[in-house]
C-alpha cells in the first residue's frame, strides 16, 4: 500500500509545487510508481508537469464533488512512472460548497484509499493556505513534507503551520507526522541563506533534509515547458539537487 505525503506550507512562493513535481519525478526516475494529487485551485502542479487543465475531462473537483470516479481522473504525465489527478480554479468554489455542506473531512482520504495500492508514493500538492483543502490533504496523508525558502521570513508562520498539523493530528489523523523539511532557493553566495539554513536546522532538530535546493534558472524555466527539471535539463544543478533529495528520501524510508 502506497505512502501518502502532503507537501504543505501556508506561505506562497516557498517551492511547494516545484518540490511536489520534482520529488515525484525524481522518485519516478528511481523506479517508483508515483501519483500526484493537485488540490491547489491554481493548478500549477498540473500545468507544470504537462497537463492542460482546461482540456482535462475529469479534475479533482469532479471527483471530490462525487460527479466522477477517481479512476477516470488519473492522467499519465511527461515524467516516467508519474501520474496525476489535475486541478484548476473550479476547486476554489468547491471549498465553499464543502464548508456549507459539512462532513468533508475524510472525503479526499477515502478517494485516495481506492487507488493507494497501485502506487508506491502518493504526493498531495496542497494550496498555500490553511483552509479546508489543506486540512483535507493533511487528513489524507501519512506524513508532511514542508518546503521552506532560504530567505529572511523563512520561519514566519511556522508556529501556525505546526498548530494546524497538531490540530489535524488531535482531531482527525493521529498518525500524521512531519516527514521532513526541504530547504529551497538557497544561494551560497549570501550570508543570509547560510544563516537561514542554521536557523531552520535548529528549529526542526533532525527533520531537515541534507539535500538543499539551490536557486537555479533552469529550475524556474522547466514548468513553462510542462516538464520536471529532470526531463527539462537533467544536468542542471536543480535536477542534481532534486535527485539527491529523492535518493535521500528513499534511504530514510528503509
Amino acid at each position: 500500500m502506497g505512502k501518502t505525503m502532503a507537501i504543505f506550507n501556508q506561505k506562497g512562493g516557498v517551492g511547494k509545487t516545484t518540490t511536489s513535481i520534482n520529488l515525484a519525478a525524481g522518485l519516478g526516475k528511481l523506479g517508483k510508481k508515483v501519483l500526484l494529487v493537485d488540490i491547489d485551485p491554481q493548478g500549477n502542479c498540473s500545468s507544470g508537469i504537462g497537463i492542460d487543465r482546461d482540456e482535462a475531462d475529469i479534475l479533482v473537483y469532479d471527483i471530490l464533488s462525487g460527479e466522477a470516479d477517481i479512476n477516470e481522473g488519473i492522467y499519465e504525465t511527461n515524467s516516467e512512472n508519474v501520474s496525476i489527478i489535475p486541478s484548476n480554479n473550479q476547486l476554489a468554489g468547491l471549498e465553499i460548497e464543502l464548508a456549507r455542506g459539512g462532513d468533508w473531512e475524510d472525503s479526499l482520504r477515502l478517494i485516495i484509499d481506492e487507488v493507494r495500492d497501485r502506487y508506491e508514493y502518493i504526493i498531495i500538492d496542497c494550496p498555500p493556505s490553511l483552509g479546508i483543502l489543506s486540512v483535507m490533504g493533511l487528513i489524507a496523508a501519512d506524513s508532511v513534507i514542508i518546503p521552506i525558502q532560504c530567505e529572511y521570513y523563512a520561519l514566519e508562520g511556522v508556529s501556525q503551520l505546526f498548530q494546524t498539523i497538531e490540530l489535524v493530528k488531535k482531531n482527525y489523523n493521529p498518525s500524521l507526522e512531519v516527514e521532513g523539511v526541504v530547504l529551497s532557493m538557497f544561494d551560497g553566495r549570501t550570508n543570509l541563506s547560510i544563516q537561514v539554513v542554521e536557523e531552520v536546522k535548529a528549529f526542526f532538530k533532525g527533520k531537515v533534509y541534507t539535500s538543499i535546493i539551490p536557486r537555479n534558472v533552469r529550475l524556474a524555466e522547466a514548468p513553462s515547458y510542462g516538464l520536471s527539471i529532470h526531463d527539462y535539463d537533467s544536468r542542471s544543478k536543480g535536477s542534481e539537487s532534486y535527485m539527491e533529495l529523492a535518493e535521500e528520501f528513499l534511504f530514510l524510508q528503509d
